[in-house]
């Protein structure tokens, strides 16, 4: 091969190579850019939707405080079914913001033990709420009384709304359904303290004595709850949130505040309707002694069921005694001279608050001649509503309270707990009429008017013009010092928590 055709081969074949290796290049670089724009393009839809995510997250938030504003513009977006949804939902109660927790050094555990009737252990619970938040501890979900004489198995929780009880006062204080484990433990070893505190004692007495207990033990039980606060003499703070508690924090359960809306309104739809707690059941009788009306057979029986309970320490009671002293529940039949003579309308829907009359038909039959509408809970629901209360005596008189509550006039024929609670509450609501019968009054008067030395139009204008000013408005507590079971009880008028004029104590 000649030296040219050597040169131009050798040419040709560098040449092959210099086109191999470019077109390398080329497809590698080919290459990189797909791979770049592929990248490029996977990280456009991951952005892209993070961004369509935020906005909608954003937009649902929006939506929970703006949607039905928003939604209302826009009917052609909506079906008809879709439209009635969202006024369903309209029409729903907003979601009440839960209060900010209270913090604060906990200085140990209280547990408290109820005693007696729903009322009673009420203003217990009350009064221990009050006095855990004021002395920094934990408070344990009070346990309920169910070793007296009405033996009601009912849990807290089965009457109150428990997780609204914790919810809603814990701005004030801690509340928990149970202690905490190893807190249980010391318990369940012994490692705590037992007893009950000092009746009517003030917030001095809690903070010095108490206090020092707790901490010094790290738990608590009060076995006693029954009146140990003070009516007056306490700081205005509080007074007030023993109002908070009563008022707002101890709500029924769900079921028990449904039936009573229900008796509620069936009463409403035939008119206006009086709300009378009859206390005379036989274990009030007993227990006080008042045997007034009753036969020889009945007097026999309530007072061998008198002695038949060790904790009711009066035995030998002169019943004559004590009624003409005011201290006796009305009897049927003069509950309905008292109600006539006030001029109770007697067509009026007369709601009977109270468990078994004593004597049955018979002692009511005065009372029901008088008003033939009267009615009890029992007559106006069916059998079944009342089957998961039935035999809890505490969960029926939560029934009566409601009611009670409601009504147009509430009479109590004597001044026990359910008649002193259930007043304070109607004062809060706006002084509700309640008559507050002077029953020492109405006796002698009725004793008077039956043996003929008093017309009937003179009976009636003194039980008038004597319980004119007896109806539940406002007033000031009657403040008897070193005397508080005689002086006005505070849950029965907590004037600290109601529109009032200035005036101070009225003190005898």
């Amino acid at each position: 091969m000649c030296k040219t055709d050597k040169f131009l081969y050798h040419r040709k074949l560098w040449e092959m190579k210099v086109r191999l290796l470019g077109e390398t290049k080329v497809e590698k670089l080919r290459n990189s850019f797909v791979s770049r724009s592929r990248m490029s393009l996977w990280m456009i839809r991951a952005v892209t939707i993070l961004l369509l995510w935020s906005c909608f997250v954003h937009l649902m938030a929006l939506g929970e405080m703006w949607g039905p504003r928003l939604f209302k513009g826009w009917p052609s977006c909506f079906s008809q079914h879709d439209l009635s949804t969202v006024a369903e939902m309209r029409s729903l109660p907003a979601k009440i913001a839960l209060p900010p927790k209270r913090i604060y050094q906990n200085n140990g555990y209280l547990m408290v033990s109820c005693n007696g009737g729903l009322n009673q252990m009420r203003a217990a619970i009350c009064d221990m709420v009050t006095v855990a938040r004021f002395m920094n501890v934990t408070l344990v979900v009070p346990e309920l009384d169910k070793t007296s004489f009405w033996n009601d198995p009912s849990e807290f929780k089965d009457i109150f709304d428990v997780d609204h009880f914790i919810t809603s006062l814990r701005d004030e204080v801690r509340i928990l359904k149970e202690l905490p484990p190893r807190v249980k433990k010391r318990v369940e070893l012994g490692m705590y303290h037992e007893m009950p505190p000092i009746s009517w004692s003030n917030m001095s007495y809690y903070q010095n004595q108490i206090l020092p207990l707790v901490k010094k033990h790290k738990v608590l039980h009060l076995n006693k709850t029954d009146s140990r606060l003070a009516n007056n003499g306490l700081p205005v703070e509080v007074q007030k949130l023993r109002c908070r508690v009563n008022f707002n924090g101890l709500k029924f359960t769900p079921q028990i505040e449904e039936l009573g809306r229900r008796v509620v309104n069936i009463l409403r739809e035939k008119g206006p309707f009086l709300v009378l707690h009859l206390r005379y059941e036989m274990d009030m009788l007993a227990f006080s002694g008042c045997s007034h009306g009753c036969n020889p057979e009945e007097e026999e029986e309530l007072t061998r069921m008198r002695y038949a309970y060790p904790w009711w320490k009066e035995k030998v009671i002169n019943s004559e005694v004590k009624r003409k002293e005011g201290l006796c529940p009305l009897t049927p039949e003069e509950t309905a001279l008292t109600l006539t003579a006030l001029g109770i309308d007697r067509n009026v829907q007369l709601y009977i608050a109270a468990g078994e009359i004593y004597g049955g038909e018979r002692r009511m039959k005065a009372l029901t001649d008088a008003f033939p509408n009267v009615v009890r809970k029992e007559t106006l629901l069916d059998s079944s509503d009342l089957d998961f209360c039935r035999n809890h005596s505490s969960q029926m008189a939560a029934l009566d309270y409601l009611v009670a509550v409601e009504s147009d006039i509430f009479v109590p024929t004597n001044d026990g707990n359910m008649a002193r609670v259930v007043e304070g509450h109607r004062r809060f609501l706006g002084f509700k009429k309640t008559v507050q019968l002077n029953r020492k009054f109405l006796v002698r008067l009725i004793d008077e008017y039956t043996e003929g030395l008093l017309t009937w139009d003179v009976f009636s204008s003194m039980v008038k013009a004597f319980h004119s000013t007896r109806m539940g408005s406002p007033k000031r507590r009657l403040v008897i010092p070193n005397k508080p079971k005689e002086e006005d009880y505070f849950y029965a008028n907590p004037q600290e928590c109601l529109q009032l004029l200035d005036e101070p104590l009225r003190v005898i």
